[in-house]
């Protein structure tokens, strides 16, 4: 499957969303040859959990939508199916993960290895020079620093630029982002004009591949002698075995609810996979100062080589905070919080920012007390 070679093409991801469809619509206003692709990365029959309706980015209905909106705007649109490489890149992760007694962001992994990875190499094949999503995030290329920068979107509430933290120069040299000065709103207002019928398409904010949000149950089925292998261990409070749990992967940190009840407010604050213990405590055990974070992705900056104040994040809705950074001998990030941070979850993302520039990320591995 190849398209001759043209200057200026860009291959659109398109969920069938609102976000994806507008990002085409514009790209095809500014004169480029645009492609419209759907990519489809899981069927309900792998992964369980469908309520009756398949309206996620990769469920039918999305891609029918994908389909409608790139015939009402006159351009190709490809299905790619990349099942296998999301199964052995993202859900083998995301379920490695919690058996570790983590929690992983399946988003950031599927961004770097099949949006971007598997996407390029589809681009390159159709002779597009750019591939192009409805992320709301700015990117430019910066003459000092001679790299790509991505930076927050132009409207706080709906930047998504902590999920793009994995993403390398060189696929940064073939992105376009063409929300990144946009609201939501105004978003919408331009697929009702253009008589999109996704316009008013609710969003999805659940992992993609969990229809109905319960990933107990998906790790139940996935494995189906987890729950008898690490049901009924230790719950720890205060140094004493308080009661019993009922699968220490079904546990994350700062989850209150599901957890017992020990005449106070407690929360999850700890999970040992090693001894199938679930430790909890109080608010102020979930406070700490600081993290250690691996697989480390530098984007505005090539090194950090000496202790830098940055802003950051540790979780998708979190708010920024002010901190400091830098990179220890063996390559990972250490970020220490000028303020104590609540419920930092080894398997999470840490984002750290300059200004509006995102400077990198690292997946957390340990937090420091």
């Amino acid at each position: 499957m190849t398209v001759q070679s043209r200057k200026n093409t860009v291959l659109v991801a398109m969920s069938g969303g609102v976000d994806s469809s507008v990002a085409a619509a514009l790209l095809l206003e500014q004169g480029y040859n645009v492609i419209g692709a759907t990519m489809k990365i899981y069927s309900f029959d792998d992964v369980g959990g469908n309520v009756g309706k398949e309206t996620s980015c990769c469920g039918l209905d999305g891609i029918n939508d994908a389909r409608m909106v790139a015939v009402r705007l006159g351009i190709p649109h490809y299905v790619f199916d990349f099942t296998k490489q999301f199964r052995e890149q993202v859900i083998d992760n995301f379920i490695d993960e919690y058996v570790r007694g983590r929690t992983p962001n399946p988003c950031i992994v599927c961004n770097r290895a099949i949006k971007w990875g598997e996407l390029l190499s589809k681009a390159d094949a159709l002779g597009a020079d750019f591939i192009a999503t409805g992320h709301y995030a700015r990117l430019r290329y910066d003459e000092t620093r001679r790299r790509y920068v991505i930076s927050k979107a132009k409207h706080d509430e709906k930047d998504q630029s902590y999920a793009l933290w994995g993403l390398s120069q060189e696929s940064l040299s073939k992105t376009l982002f063409p929300l990144g000065e946009l609201s939501k709103p105004q978003v919408r207002d331009i697929a009702e004009k253009l008589g999109l019928k996704n316009a008013a398409k609710e969003e999805s904010f659940e992992v993609c591949f969990l229809g109905d949000d319960d990933y107990e149950r998906f790790l139940k089925e996935q494995l189906p002698d987890l729950e008898t292998s690490v049901g009924g261990g230790d719950v720890v409070f205060e140094g004493r075995i308080v009661g019993k749990h009922r699968g220490y992967p079904f546990y994350t940190i700062g989850q209150r609810k599901g957890i017992g009840a020990y005449g106070e407010r407690v929360y999850v604050t700890e999970i040992d996979s090693a001894t199938n213990t679930v430790h909890v405590g109080r608010e102020a055990d979930l406070m700490h100062t600081g993290l250690v974070a691996s697989n480390v992705n530098l984007v505005a900056a090539d090194s950090i080589a000496a202790p830098m104040k940055v802003a950051a994040k540790v979780r998708y809705k979190d708010v920024l905070s002010p901190a400091t950074a830098w990179l220890t001998d063996d390559g990972k990030l250490k970020v220490v919080f000028d303020e104590p941070k609540r419920a930092i979850a080894p398997g999470q993302s840490v984002v750290i920012y300059e200004g509006e520039a995102l400077v990198g990320g690292g997946v957390i591995d340990e937090v420091i007390h």
